[in-house]
């Protein structure tokens, strides 16, 4: 029996050595190859001469006016010339390393060529020779390989709409259909692959978009129902102390800080297993929101786990929260790679943790190791969470039974990518900052405007302010031109001491002299610290109100906006100079939106505009899943239609009674871990 499973090579031409190589291009199954749509059509149509562009790929028809030459240079190259007559014009058509067609030429002939419209030499950089022309007026373009040719796929594409069409069915809900004016699935694969025009084609793209979102969003809103299914732990907390202890932080809540409290408490209070991403800008507080729901786990008896990226970060953390619980009785501990190098206190520690003496720990991916056992955890916390592999997530999970899940990020992430990388998850978003934080002043600079930003710089410091000065390399390299943390260290020690004195912090340094480097900068026994992008995440300098970002147009936008919230987390007024010469017009553009706004949420979109979504997080870390068709960011109004009608369908009390859902379902037990009921 027929099946889309089925292996690519029951196709008629593939051997092993192919199926090879088409599975390395992720075309496993004959389902696969189906999928595999063009990612671009060549319009075969003859243009006019009077209608075309210059640059413009065309097909224009004549007649053959001169006979053709071959001029061969160089090993196995060539260039073939003839005229043709198209309408009144005589044009000249040239062939690259096409020595074969020099036999299809003949003088007199009626020919249509596909190729490159030179308009300014009226010159046409021939492709191929149509040789029926009309017949197939546009045709897909396929990804290809070294190891398999696009022809190949093209044929096997049509062998396996031959054999298998009748295999196709519908996944889509018929009313869902209707409703959004789709394509037959049957149809629409087809009109992907074989459109008869551009229309045709363009309304197929359309349908396969909301396909692909769909199919997608389907996956995780059942992933998320049955998520939600699960019994985790019901954290009962003393409400009561909760409010004792919000009512002792010195500042009151912003409103949004509120909502996301209340929605994390109701989580913990409830059965449900918790699966929250909890996301807001640089510095809106989501640390504070953090510290109460592991005290809300506390109150109930629970442990509670932090796990932070790194050692400087689960040290700030773990000094932050023994402050907040200063008058309470919670007692909070530090795991990192360090305490590992201390035998003695790293035993003693675990032993506590076993014995549930200790009710909160903060620690970097130390927390994960094997030997690391506690009596009772409800509730683990991650922060920058994309910084942590699924595995490395998974085993912190695994530390309780069930335990209550968030993650948090600061990293803003606009509404597109959320709805595809965290689709499984219910998401809370801190959309303000704290009162009387000012928003950062951001400049560009040309590197030429170097000088002026430093006389900036010492006016800050002669008001008794720090600052950072950052540099995307550590020390001097031959393959770039740019400036390093070390050469930097040095000018300023020489210009600025002894009336200021200059720290150096970067990557290479062991975990006990960073430590060292930051809490003297802290204790503000630096004026000025020298860093490479170690500081991006986390750092809370209160003090530090000036932040020079040298050769800025090396780094992305998201982590430009991470290093400039570094400064601004006090009440005083501060500073980002932008020093850069970027040497493309992307460049500039980042440039502008750093300077233009300090929202995290706007630059993640614009980021988004600039990179794409593939390239925005990285593929592999972040999870964001590689869609073949839709564009995430061009296509989101069919991405919010398909993951509210998906949301809609599976959440429907009568979702698995319905007919009309047998497709869906089917796709969904094909998809998903075969164990998953559908009851």
């Amino acid at each position: 029996m027929k099946s889309l499973a089925d292996p690519v090579s029951v196709l008629k031409g593939v051997g092993p050595k192919s199926a090879v190589a088409l599975n390395k291009l992720g075309i496993n199954t004959v389902g696969n190859l189906l999928l595999e749509y063009p990612f671009r059509y060549d319009d075969f149509a003859v243009r006019r001469l009077s209608d075309i562009t210059d640059q413009e790929k065309v097909t224009l028809k004549g007649t053959v006016a001169s006979e053709a030459v071959l001029t061969r240079f160089g090993r196995k190259k060539s260039r073939l010339n003839f005229r043709l007559l198209v309408e009144h014009d005589v044009i000249m058509v040239t062939f690259f390393n096409q020595p074969y067609l020099a036999q299809k030429v003949e003088t007199g002939k009626e020919m249509a060529i596909y190729g490159k419209w030179d308009g300014r030499h009226q010159r046409l950089a021939g492709m191929k020779i149509l040789f029926n022309a009309g017949a197939n007026d546009i045709a897909g373009v396929y990804r290809s390989s070294k190891d398999v040719q696009q022809a190949t796929v093209k044929k096997l594409v049509k062998q396996a709409y031959e054999l298998y069409g009748d295999v196709l069915t519908e996944i889509i809900p018929e009313e869902t259909r209707r409703k959004f004016k789709l394509l037959p699935r049957k149809t629409m694969i087809h009109d992907m692959h074989f459109p008869e025009n551009q229309q045709a084609a363009s309304l197929a793209r359309r349908s396969a978009v909301f396909d692909e979102f769909f199919c997608f969003q389907v996956k995780m809103q059942f992933i998320k129902k049955i998520q939600h299914k699960k019994h985790g732990i019901k954290i009962s907390y003393d409400n009561d102390q909760v409010k004792m202890f919000i009512a002792t932080l010195p500042f009151e809540l912003t409103a949004a800080q509120k909502k996301v409290v209340n929605e994390i408490c109701s989580d913990l209070h409830h059965t449900v297993h918790m699966n929250r991403l909890l996301q807001g800008d640089v510095g809106s507080g989501k640390t504070v929101v953090a510290a109460i729901a592991l005290y809300a786990a506390v109150t109930a008896g629970f442990q509670a786990a932090l796990m932070v990226p790194t050692e400087i970060l689960a040290q700030q953390h773990a000094e932050k929260l023994d402050h907040l619980f200063a008058k309470f009785n919670v007692n909070v501990a530090l795991l990192t790679g360090s305490t590992a190098s201390r035998v003695k206190i790293r035993r003693e520690l675990l032993k506590h943790l076993k014995d549930g003496q200790i009710d909160i720990v903060v620690g970097t991916h130390a927390l994960i190791q094997n030997d690391v056992v506690f009596k009772n955890l409800g509730l683990v916390i991650t922060d920058e969470q994309h910084r942590f592999g699924v595995n490395q997530r998974q085993k912190f999970k695994k530390k309780g039974i069930m335990p209550d899940v968030l993650a948090m990020t600061a990293t803003p992430i606009p509404r597109t990518l959320a709805i595809t990388m965290y689709g499984e998850m219910d998401v809370s978003t801190i959309t303000e900052l704290p009162k009387g934080r000012l928003p950062i002043e951001t400049v560009w600079l040309r590197e030429k405007q170097l000088g002026e930003a430093i006389i900036f710089l010492k006016k800050q410091l002669s008001f008794g302010a720090q600052a950072y000065v950052i540099s995307p390399l550590i020390e001097e390299s031959e393959m770039m031109d740019l400036k390093n943390a070390e050469e930097i260290f040095a000018k300023l020690k020489k210009q600025l001491e002894p009336e200021y004195h200059v720290g150096l912090l970067h990557g290479r340094m062991k975990g006990s002299e960073k430590n060292e480097v930051m809490a003297a900068f802290k204790n503000k026994k630096f004026d000025i610290l020298v860093s490479t992008t170690v500081i991006e995440v986390g750092v809370d300098i209160p003090n530090a109100t000036m932040m020079l970002i040298l050769d800025a147009d090396r780094f992305g936008l998201a982590q430009l906006h991470q290093l400039r919230g570094r400064v601004g987390r006090g009440k005083k007024q501060s500073y980002c100079f932008l020093i850069a010469d970027p040497k493309n017009e992307y460049g500039v553009a980042r440039m502008k939106v750093m300077s233009e706004t300090n929202d995290g949420f706007i630059i993640a979109q614009k980021d988004l505009e600039l990179r794409g979504q593939g390239d925005i997080l990285g593929n592999k870390q972040s999870g964001v899943p590689d869609f073949k068709v839709g564009d995430p960011v061009t296509d989101l109004r069919i991405l919010q239609a398909a993951q509210q009608e998906a949301a809609q369908i599976i959440n429907d009390p009568e979702f698995t009674h319905k007919s009309t859902n047998k497709g869906l379902i089917n796709y969904l037990r094909h998809e998903l871990d075969k164990g998953i009921s559908f009851d």
